[in-house]
């Protein structure tokens, strides 16, 4: 598989998807703390936060408060998730300039998660795209609900594939594509990543896995054989979606760099100075974290950049 040795892309989402279903709220200054530490260790690119209404997703309520202290050195990204317009204004006025999108493939869950089906979330998102554009901030955008919905049941590769076709109209750089509740199989991601690729063959394409069933990093390998180089993983496999009954937690950091060092695929990042993070999330968690790493006592991962 020639395809392998080329590097892949991290984005670590701790410090949105990973803490946004945590029962305590995580202080500031200690999410400031772990976003340095996984920038020290080699991670380019982190997801920091969402411009929610606070009621709804309550440990996001700082996201301004980070955007503020984080200022990225060159070649980090910091990325933040919008809703709807008034998000995107307030992502702008915090000096966002990698902001991402949600929409559901299934009507089932984006009612859940927006209050709108797939095309009305579409049509809201329009505007908000076209905004964010015209500042120069590079658009990203997570098709949900995939592979599997919670309340829909298998999604149709053609559905995501629509989907994608309108959120790279709208002029989204990247598309990531998520198993929000952690049921697809690796032959799910063969036909939909292969769909999307027919479909758009130029487009760049992420892989967003939880780990429910255990599948994720079975489901990030076929990724990479397909040509995938870009996946979200959250340290310590924490994390969860609040409107998708039965979501577990993210594909883990700590894992998929494990997986993918010992495959040798880089990831630029240090294994030492991850599990140094690791151990501060897991002393502010106060609880056992779910990557399988966490659970033995060393990390015997050789360092590829």
């Amino acid at each position: 598989m020639t395809q392998a040795v080329q590097p892949v892309l991290i984005t670590d989402v701790l410090l949105r998807d990973g803490l946004q279903i945590e029962p305590v709220t995580a202080p500031t200054a200690d999410k400031i703390r772990l976003a340095h530490g996984l920038m020290e260790a080699g991670l380019t690119s982190l997801e920091v936060g969402a411009f929610v209404h606070p009621e709804k997703v309550p440990q996001m309520a700082d996201t301004d408060a980070l955007m503020a202290a984080l200022r990225p050195s060159q070649g980090i990204a910091l990325h933040t998730l919008v809703f709807n317009e008034r998000g995107a204004r307030r992502a702008l006025a915090a000096g966002a300039r990698h902001v991402r999108f949600v929409v559901s493939a299934s009507d089932g869950h984006s009612r859940a998660n927006t209050g709108a089906d797939t095309q009305g979330a579409l049509q809201r998102l329009e505007p908000c795209v076209q905004l964010l554009r015209k500042q120069g901030v590079r658009v990203e955008a997570s098709i949900a609900t995939a592979f599997v919905c919670p309340y829909d049941g298998q999604t149709a590769p053609e559905r995501v594939v629509a989907v994608a076709r309108r959120l790279v109209g709208m002029g989204a750089h990247v598309l990531h594509l998520a198993d929000t509740i952690g049921a697809a199989s690796p032959a799910h991601i063969r036909r939909t990543v292969s769909a999307v690729r027919e479909a758009l063959p130029d487009q760049a394409l992420g892989l967003h896995l939880h780990n429910t069933y255990g599948m994720a990093s079975a489901n990030a390998w076929e990724g990479v054989h397909l040509g995938v180089r870009r996946f979200d993983a959250a340290l310590g496999g924490i994390g969860g979606c609040p409107f998708a009954p039965g979501a577990a937690g993210n594909i883990a950091t700590d894992d998929l760099v494990n997986m993918f060092h010992n495959a040798g695929i880089a990831t630029g990042v240090d294994t030492a100075k991850l599990v140094v993070v690791r151990d501060q999330l897991h002393a502010l968690l106060g609880r056992k974290l779910d990557s399988a790493l966490s659970a033995v006592p060393a990390t015997p991962v050789p360092l590829r950049r």
